[in-house]
């Protein structure tokens, strides 16, 4: 599970970062910080 996790997060992140290269500032920002949230590393939502 943990595994999943990272690969979604790491998708969010790099699309977040693809999308402010697009200028959609706003849309990338939210991305890399679901991307953050998703994480194991970080503060997931799964694991309160």
């Amino acid at each position: 599970m943990a595994t999943v996790l990272w690969i979604i997060a790491a998708i969010l992140v790099i699309s977040g970062i693809f999308a402010i290269i697009r200028k959609q500032l706003l849309w990338g920002i939210v991305l890399i910080v679901v991307g953050l949230l998703v994480g194991p590393g970080g503060v997931s939502i799964f694991h309160p």
